[in-house]
């Protein structure tokens, strides 16, 4: 019995969504132009990616360790922050709202293999999440996720199914643990409650 062939593998001609010459002419913009880039030229990454057909909200800040494999296959919105070495593998869609912050050395991973074919057939899933999420540092998202609006994820979860909204959620696989709610923005929370999960 035979589980994967590698040399029968094939990516199917539209997968990528633009042409050879472009993954590589932006692969190559991005290991220069946007990750030499000094890190407060945010406006200077965001008309990059926006050049190569991502859709970027204002006031988005990414940094320039980021890696992100298609950006016509990108949406982000306003007020975002996308933090070092993080990584967003748009084999497919990925949407990210507005407000939210995504820490560092995320990895958004929106592709896989058919394990069960000989052909090892590559597929991609969308990843969506919603405004004002909070995704911490080391956190993996799987593909075909959606984290709903507000949504804490903990540090080194592994996200394989969606979340609800509303909730702080850890482990793996990352599941809510208690509710998010908010608090007068004269009030603080010392740092020991919020760790109390």
């Amino acid at each position: 019995m035979q589980y994967q062939d590698l040399s029968s593998f094939t990516v199917p001609s539209n997968f990528r969504g633009r042409s050879k010459v472009v993954v590589q002419l932006w692969w190559l913009v991005q290991s220069t132009f946007f990750a030499l880039s000094p890190q407060v030229f945010f406006g200077w990454r965001r008309f990059l990616l926006r050049l190569f057909g991502a859709k970027i909200g204002n006031n988005t800040s990414i940094r320039p360790s980021v890696k992100i494999t298609y950006p016509w296959k990108l949406t982000v919105g306003a007020n975002t922050w996308i933090g070092d070495a993080t990584t967003l593998y748009t084999l497919g869609e990925i949407i990210i709202g507005n407000n939210v912050a995504i820490a560092h050395r995320v990895y958004l991973n929106t592709g896989g293999h058919i394990y069960t074919k000989p052909t090892f057939d590559i597929f991609c899933e969308p990843i969506i999440i919603e405004d004002e999420c909070w995704i911490t540092n080391d956190v993996f998202v799987a593909s075909g996720i959606s984290i709903g609006k507000g949504t804490i994820v903990g540090a080194r979860s592994t996200v394989l199914h969606s979340l609800p909204s509303n909730k702080i959620c850890v482990g793996c696989p990352a599941r809510p643990v208690k509710d998010r709610i908010p608090v007068p923005s004269n009030e603080f929370n010392n740092a020991k409650d919020l760790l109390n999960v």
